[in-house]
């Protein structure tokens, strides 16, 4: 099960929540089928995953409190399951990568769930094949989803 929900102080900057729950779950089986096994892969042994939209304010009280970094940042993963996704953040990169809001948003989830499926990008190789992967399933997803403004 997924659930994804706003935070009052972006519900209207931010994606249509419906929208971008379907989306994520369009993500779904591509992203279980990538797994990579071992521990670190949780997706597929998750109950529920929750994606939370917030601003950079928020954000980086979560990855000051949990990453010892109180800078914001794009998406945290925790493998209990829950998705953290600046708003704030994703504005400024779609901006600069000329993309619709929506798409970066989705991006950030796919990030997310490919963490869940065991991805990590802390080596400059590893990050360059979850980011390899996380486009092509972003490209397909994309590609599927109904338009949506933003």
């Amino acid at each position: 099960m997924l659930s994804v929900h706003a935070l009052e102080q972006v519900e209207e900057r931010a994606p249509e929540v419906e929208w971008l729950k379907r989306a994520l779950e369009g993500a779904m089986p591509a992203c279980l089928q990538v797994g990579r096994g071992g521990e670190e892969d949780v997706l597929a042994r998750l109950p529920e995953v929750e994606v939370t939209l917030m601003d950079d304010a928020t954000i980086a009280v979560a990855h000051a409190e949990f990453l010892d970094d109180p800078t914001p940042t794009d998406v945290i993963t925790f493998f209990h399951g829950e998705i953290l996704i600046s708003v704030e953040t994703a504005e400024r990169e779609a901006r600069q990568r000329g993309l619709p809001l929506a798409q970066e948003v989705l991006l950030y989830g796919i990030h997310g769930l490919l963490h869940l499926a065991g991805w990590d990008d802390h080596e400059p190789q590893e990050a360059a094949a979850m980011a390899e992967r996380q486009e092509a399933i972003l490209a397909e997803v994309w590609a599927d989803s109904p338009a949506i403004e933003g």
